[in-house]
């Protein structure tokens, strides 16, 4: 990954951070973007210090021209675009009389607009450069239903199979699509909805950045539009 240009939305804590981490220590070159300027700039020390290389943009997911301006200004700033890690999203713990339109549509905002418009704005810059890799997290909870994540877990079904219809899309162009989907993850999102669920049952964000940078390598091209689950 020496040098590829890496984007990675919701980087500025969580999985976002750990998989902006793995990139860079392998040598990419490392966009991440969120909404919070200083949790970005964390991010951004924490690889630099380590030897890493890594730009930040604040980013409003919901917000479609900041998604485009991401895309445009990463493109125009390295002259291309490897990985799209696309890794922002929102889980409120809301049960069907809680999910009121207001939240379901905050939902489906963050995670199915955010794909939708990063997708398609990094299209044609990976098909005029001859290539490149989507990477979309997912969730356990796709497939597993829990009280209360009725919206998120629907939401990420969505990407599981935009993941596998966006992979044969990108077959001749060279464009491979994968989904990650994580049981629970150690991070602060987990903690604030759900506060006692067992430490020795939760993945290590680092866990989840291992399998997105695995999915990003040559060896596995062929698994293009595969959704893969991990969980303890």
């Amino acid at each position: 990954m020496a040098d590829s240009v890496v984007i990675v939305t919701g980087g500025g804590r969580g999985i976002g951070r750990a998989i902006a981490q793995r990139f860079a220590a392998a040598g990419a070159c490392v966009v991440a973007a969120a909404r919070s300027a200083d949790e970005l700039h964390e991010t951004k020390s924490l690889i630099e210090r380590a030897g890493g290389w890594c730009d930040t943009h604040v980013t409003d997911v919901c917000v479609a021209d900041e998604i485009a301006a991401l895309i445009e200004a990463t493109a125009k700033r390295h002259g291309r675009i490897d990985v799209l890690v696309n890794n922002a999203g929102v889980a409120p713990d809301a049960t069907i009389e809680k999910l009121d339109p207001a939240l379901f549509e905050t939902i489906n905002s963050v995670n199915i607009d955010a794909v939708y418009h990063a997708c398609r704005s990094v299209w044609p810059v990976m098909k005029s450069q001859g290539g490149g890799i989507i990477v979309n997290v997912s969730s356990v909870a796709s497939i597993d239903a829990f009280p209360g994540l009725a919206a998120y877990g629907a939401s990420k079904a969505w990407v599981n199979a935009w993941t596998k219809a966006l992979a044969e899309e990108g077959r001749p162009v060279n464009i491979r699509v994968f989904a990650v989907a994580p049981g629970a993850v150690e991070t602060r999102m987990l903690r604030d909805l759900l506060p006692d669920y067992p430490k020795g049952e939760t993945l290590d964000p680092a866990d989840v950045a291992g399998m997105v940078f695995t999915l990003a390598q040559p060896e596995c091209r062929y698994a293009t539009g595969q959704t893969v689950f991990i969980k303890r």
